[in-house]
């Protein structure tokens, strides 16, 4: 009897496993691929390990971009709903509008949803938002870039995003660091 619980809950374990990482695969696979533009942040965490924080251009967003437009501070932890589309030719996706409310997207546009968080770097006219794609674990050692930081990220139709890759100088992020120790 306690050998059929032990298995069942050990086959539970494992296909919670395997769903989780079959869920996130197809996610990667089918979700619509953006190139974001970001912004130098310091990137070691000591207590942490070895990864890269990333803020973007598109994580500050002005004010008048939000609709209906508000007057008060957003508490942090407001979702944001932001429409992305494509800025010019250079390939970045920039932010068009925004919302407390989720809405849908105009011809073009992705939904993307975020966050607001506080930010000692926000001013009265705009609002700092958290993507849940800020964060970029690394090899060790490899953990502190020195170059131009942009990433390709994959958007679910739901609005939540995840990291496909990094690059550093438009080089993948794995590569560019190997041919910097060299």
């Amino acid at each position: 009897m306690k050998l059929k619980l032990f298995i069942l809950v050990l086959a539970l374990q494992t296909a919670w496993i395997l769903g989780t990482v079959i869920q996130q695969e197809n996610f990667l696979h089918t979700g619509k691929t953006v190139l974001l533009e970001t912004r130098p942040v310091d990137p070691r965490d000591p207590l942490r390990g070895d990864f890269v924080q990333l803020n973007y251009q598109i994580s500050n967003v002005p004010r008048e971009k939000f609709s209906p437009a508000f007057t008060n501070k957003l508490p942090a932890g407001t979702k944001i709903y932001v429409a992305l589309a494509p800025a010019g030719t250079n390939g970045f996706w920039e932010v068009t509008r925004a919302s407390e409310k989720s809405f849908a997207p105009e011809n073009g546009e992705i939904l993307l949803r975020g966050k607001s968080q506080w930010n000692w770097q926000n001013l009265s006219s705009s609002v700092h938002v958290e993507y849940g794609i800020e964060k970029y674990f690394v090899a060790e050692g490899t953990g502190n870039p020195h170059g131009k930081l942009t990433v390709q990220a994959a958007v679910s139709k739901t609005g939540h995003a995840s990291i496909k890759e990094v690059f550093l100088d438009d080089k993948p992020y794995a590569e560019a660091m190997k041919a910097a120790g060299e």
